[in-house]
């Protein structure tokens, strides 16, 4: 075969390749793949619908073996019994949740993008060693260290105030190394280059660079922070007291007593994550294009 054939069928099998590779990557999702989202759809929706369906109800719903899967109509009523319950102090808890939820939430994006650009673009004697440090208090458990904070908040007057709740969330060591891992691939070098070159200081540089880059990283770790902290139950129901609770403290007051009525706790517990519902509708494009970032600059 000469060299003038061998083009020609070269060329000629040109066009079928590219039709090829056009038809698989239009290809779209198949009944498989659809099957799999509506499973997964089902299985999250259900524990919500199920707690409507008990909070709608009255104390014997969830032990009655004939209990409808059509809600009641006691839904409002339940909820007005948990907002006007003295013992929960419901709207005192629902401020502390939000207050501190979101101070923690922007502490801990302020101080995690400080502390990853730091590691992922300057460079200093014991950055590797002190990353790996940080990374590894991840594995220690909070239960070790309740007794000791408890302690010091104690001396320190704190105990029973949100500030014992706030202080010790400030920064996270997950959202160190998320910052520093995002940044390390977003960032370029030459970029810092070219603006130490304008004349930048590295706090200017970091303010005009780094923080326009570490935007989609922050936005959803500012998210998954602030859910972190609005659902924490463990260290505020241990250093808050009753007239100051938060949320997930305040509902467990609900079964404190010897009969507890499910119909109202789960009603309360509804109440209680319609703030977070309200909150990805407004920023779950913000989530979805930081997993995204995320993904593609990993």
């Amino acid at each position: 075969m000469t060299a003038l054939d061998t083009t020609a069928v070269v060329t000629e099998n040109a066009p079928r390749k590219r039709q090829r590779t056009v038809r698989i990557r239009g290809r779209r999702a198949g009944f498989w793949v659809y099957g799999a989202l509506v499973v997964v759809l089902i299985g999250s929706v259900f524990p919500f619908y199920w707690s409507f369906l008990i909070g709608s109800g009255d104390a014997s719903t969830i032990n009655d073996p004939n209990m409808s899967w059509w809600p009641a109509g006691n839904f409002l009523d339940n909820a007005a019994a948990v907002v006007s319950d003295p013992a929960v102090n419901f709207w005192r808890a629902l401020w502390n949740s939000i207050y501190s939820s979101a101070l923690i939430a922007a502490s801990v994006v302020a101080f995690s993008t400080l502390a990853g650009w730091a590691f992922a673009k300057l460079r200093f004697r014991g950055s590797g060693p002190l990353l790996v440090f940080v990374v590894a208090t991840m594995a220690v458990p909070m239960q070790l260290g309740v007794v000791p904070l408890y302690i010091l908040f104690a001396d320190l007057g704190w105990t029973g105030s949100i500030g014992a709740i706030i202080v010790p969330a400030l920064v996270t060591a997950f959202g160190v190394f998320w910052m520093t891992q995002y940044l390390r691939q977003a960032v370029p070098d030459e970029l810092i280059e070219a603006a130490r070159v304008d004349g930048a200081s590295s706090f200017r540089t970091f303010l005009t660079v780094g923080v326009v880059a570490a935007r989609p990283a922050a936005a959803m770790l500012g998210l998954f922070t602030f859910v972190t902290a609005w659902n924490n139950f463990f260290w505020p129901f241990i250093v808050l007291d009753r007239q100051n609770p938060t949320l997930p403290v305040a509902l467990s007051l609900l079964q404190s007593n010897y009969f507890v009525d499910y119909s109202i706790v789960l009603a309360g517990v509804l109440l209680s994550t319609i703030p977070l519902l309200i909150l990805f509708v407004f920023t779950g494009k913000q989530l979805v294009s930081g997993i995204m970032a995320g993904a593609v600059k990993g």
